[in-house]
Order: structure tokens, then C-alpha cells, then sequence
């Protein structure tokens, strides 16, 4: 039975987000919703492999690293959330079943099966809401001193899925409600004779399968993207930085065409 007052997190788990460069004088605010797959101690493993762990399925590989390495270059704040998506998926509106799975692609999760209603609010209010009420502030401070926020979300995909087949798009583009600055990086990824881009490829962004980009993108106004790198492509440390240079020229670009500075 779960005591009444069930805290998920211990002293020594890491916090649930961590902000590089909070400071930061662009107009880039990045946020990378799967940066880390760690499992608070209290929860063991989730009754999950330690290859499995390290799967696509916990995590979204290469993406923090990369996303560090855009935050450096551009001089931009980064939120990074800590805690894999098998215990409670931050891009994700907690009331949906997929925040924490019981199946993942073809994997079982054991550890989230029959979870107490206090155990399902203490992966909201331990990890879910710092993550999402320190994005929030950080926009509500840019709002209230007048700086401008472009909100990119980084991720990456995996380049086969069970049940979908090989992906073909070494980079994606997602939107949904505001296409704005999207269609400006479509246009310059598509003068790439070496990539081949998904154009909301390989997912669509909804208001029942995402969380961070409706919630601080959409409702707020400011612009937004999403963007999908596939992991393959960033596997190593000289590909994560050959692709954060690469982003970084075309987010200043398309920031330029938008005339949005700091």
C-alpha cells in the first residue's frame, strides 16, 4: 500500500530539470523534453532491461548533447528535463495513457502497472510540473521585460519503428496550429541536396500527443518548432556538433527572415 505521503523523489536523485545558460541573450528558447533516461531510485528499474533502458523507448538519444551544443553556439537558455518518458512523459498531457505507459512500441513496462493515484500525482508533481513550471517562468520573465521568445523543442526519432518500417527523413520539421517559422526551415533544409525532410514527418503535433508546444508555443503566440533529428545521425560527439552548427545557421537564418533579434 502506498503511505499518504508518497514522495517519488529521494536526496540523491538528480532534480527534474536542470537550465543551462539561463541567462542567455538570444531569442532561442530551447527545451529538450527527453534529454535524460534516469528512473528515480524508489521505482528500481520499472521492471525494464538496462538495454532497454538505454533504448529510444526511455530517452530521445543524442538530443540533449546536440541541444547543448545549439545552446552554446547561439547563446541560448536551454531547459533540459532529466527522467526518462517510461516514468512520466513531459511532452505529454499527464491525463493521457501514453504519459506512462504500459506498452512502449512492443515493450511492457511492468513498473507502471496499477500505479496508486498517489503514486501517478507524485510523477506529476515531482517531475512533470517543475519541468513545465520552469519553462513557464522563464517566458513569463522574457514576456515581462519585453524580449522576444522563439520556443524550439529539440528531439530525435528512431530510424525504424516496429510496426511503421525504416524512416527515410534524416531531419523533421513539426508543427501544428502555426506554421510560420516551420515552413521558413522546411524552405531552407529543403535546399539541402543531401537531407531528405519530414514535413511533420515522422509525427504530427497535436493537442492530445504533445504537451510542450501546444502549452508554452501555441496558446502563448510565440513562434515555434519542433525539431526531429534522427538518432542515427547522432550517435557521436563530432555528429552532434556537426548538426547543432548546422541547425544553429538555419534557426539565425530564419530568425533574419522574421526580423526577430535580441
Amino acid at each position: 500500500m502506498t503511505a499518504p505521503d508518497f514522495k517519488l523523489l529521494e536526496a540523491d536523485d538528480p532534480p527534474p530539470v536542470t537550465v543551462i545558460r539561463p541567462e542567455g541573450g538570444s531569442p532561442f528558447l530551447l527545451v529538450c523534453d527527453h534529454a535524460g533516461n534516469r528512473i528515480p531510485r524508489k521505482l528500481g528499474t520499472l521492471g525494464v532491461s538496462q538495454a532497454d533502458r538505454r533504448r529510444h523507448i526511455a530517452w530521445d538519444l543524442g538530443a540533449a548533447e546536440m541541444a547543448q551544443r545549439v545552446s552554446e553556439l547561439l547563446d541560448a537558455p536551454l531547459v533540459l528535463q532529466s527522467y526518462s518518458r517510461l516514468v512520466i512523459d513531459c511532452n505529454r498531457d499527464p491525463k493521457v495513457e501514453s504519459a506512462m505507459p504500459l506498452i512502449s512500441e512492443t515493450t511492457e513496462i511492468p513498473g507502471n502497472r496499477d500505479l496508486d493515484p498517489r503514486e501517478v500525482e507524485a510523477r506529476i508533481a515531482e517531475i512533470f510540473r517543475p519541468y513545465h513550471d520552469r519553462i513557464t517562468a522563464m517566458m513569463d520573465a522574457r514576456a515581462a521585460a519585453g524580449r522576444p521568445t522563439i520556443l524550439v523543442a529539440l528531439h530525435s526519432f528512431t530510424p525504424y519503428y516496429e510496426g511503421w518500417g525504416a524512416r527515410p527523413w534524416h531531419i523533421g520539421i513539426l508543427y501544428n496550429r502555426d506554421d510560420r517559422l516551420p515552413r521558413i526551415m522546411l524552405e531552407l533544409l529543403g535546399a539541402e541536396p543531401d537531407l531528405t525532410v519530414g514535413d511533420n514527418e515522422p509525427y504530427k503535433i497535436s493537442d492530445e500527443t504533445d504537451y510542450t508546444i501546444p502549452v508554452h508555443g501555441e496558446r502563448r503566440g510565440v513562434l515555434h518548432v519542433e525539431i526531429e533529428v534522427r538518432h542515427d545521425e547522432i550517435e557521436t560527439a563530432d555528429r552532434q556538433r556537426a548538426w547543432a552548427e548546422r541547425l544553429v545557421l538555419f534557426l539565425r537564418n530564419a530568425a533574419e527572415r522574421l526580423e526577430i533579434t535580441s
